[in-house]
C-alpha cells in the first residue's frame, strides 16, 4: 500500500471531479423512460435482489428513512410496488409488482443501451480495464471506510 500522504490534492480533486461526473449518470433522465430516478433505484433493488424491508432499502440506497418511506409509498401508490408479509420476518417487506418489474426492465434497457454505447466506444479490453479499476477503487473505499469506523 502506498503511503496515503503521497497522494496529492490535485489527484484527490481530479478523482472527486470524475466521481461527481459519474454520479450524475445515475440522475440522467432518459427519453421514453417510464420511471423517475427514485422509483428506478427502488425497483432495481426489489427486482434484482428481491423483497426488502424499508430499513434494508434505506441502507442500500444510503437515504434517510423518511425519504425511503415517501419514495416507497409513492411507488406503492403508482402500483409499482406492494407491501407483503414474508415468512420468517417480523417486518413487512416491499416487493415489485408485475407492472413495476415491467417498467423497471423497460427503463433498465434504456440505461443499458447508453452504457453499451459508451463501453463500445472504449472497446472491450479498455472497458474491462475500467470496470476492474472501478471495482478495485470501490474495494479500497470499503476497506478505508472500515478502518475509519473502527
Amino acid at each position: 500500500m502506498t503511503d496515503p500522504d503521497a497522494i496529492d490534492d490535485a489527484l484527490l480533486r481530479a478523482l472527486g471531479d470524475e466521481l461527481i461526473r459519474l454520479s450524475r449518470r445515475r440522475m440522467t433522465n432518459y427519453p421514453d423512460a417510464r420511471l423517475d430516478n427514485s422509483a428506478f433505484k427502488i425497483l432495481w433493488l426489489l427486482v434484482e435482489t428481491g423483497p426488502m424491508t424499508l430499513k434494508e432499502i434505506g441502507e442500500q440506497l444510503q437515504l434517510e428513512q423518511s425519504t425511503i418511506n415517501r419514495q416507497v409509498n409513492s411507488a406503492i401508490d403508482r402500483g409499482l410496488a406492494e407491501r407483503a408479509l414474508t415468512p420468517g420476518q417480523t417486518a413487512r417487506t416491499v416487493r415489485a409488482t408485475a407492472a413495476g418489474e415491467d417498467d423497471y426492465r423497460h427503463d433498465a434497457g434504456l440505461r443499458a443501451a447508453a452504457m453499451r454505447e459508451a463501453l463500445g466506444e472504449l472497446g472491450p479490453d479498455h472497458a474491462a480495464t475500467v470496470i476492474a479499476g472501478l471495482g478495485s477503487l470501490n474495494d479500497a473505499f470499503d476497506r478505508a471506510q472500515a478502518r475509519i469506523e473502527r
